[in-house]
């Protein structure tokens, strides 16, 4: 029914900048896509939550990516977005787009950053 399919991942320095989108495609609403935001997964660690955006724009973030990243959305074109900047090299990690409402969940198969010098 939904597909997602995230991109912008890719190698940056610390303290660069990338931009990843979702772009979600199927029946999209505001009852499936109520919330969509991003996780995060480094290798040997657990997934974990960065991001989320509510179908109105209200936002929440991971303390850790609080004042750096900025999650936004655009619902005409079922788009999600996470600017990054500030980038740190514990930043680096396979990012997740999900996709959520009340009776469904839906994730992208992820794109990886890497921050490294």
């Amino acid at each position: 029914q939904v597909q997602l399919v995230e991109s912008g991942g890719g190698l940056v320095q610390p303290g660069g900048s990338l931009r990843l989108s979702c772009a979600a495609s199927g029946s999209i609403s505001r009852i499936n896509a109520n919330t969509m935001g991003w996780y995060r997964q480094a290798p040997g660690k657990q997934r974990e939550f960065v991001a989320r955006a509510s179908w109105g724009g209200n936002t929440i973030y991971a303390d850790s990516v609080k004042g750096r990243f900025t999650i936004s959305r655009d619902n005409d074109r079922n788009t999600v977005f996470l600017q990054m900047d500030k980038l740190k090299p514990e930043d680096t990690a396979v990012y997740y787009c999900n996709l959520g409402g009340a009776m469904s969940s839906y994730w992208g198969q992820g794109t990886q950053v890497t921050v490294s010098s």
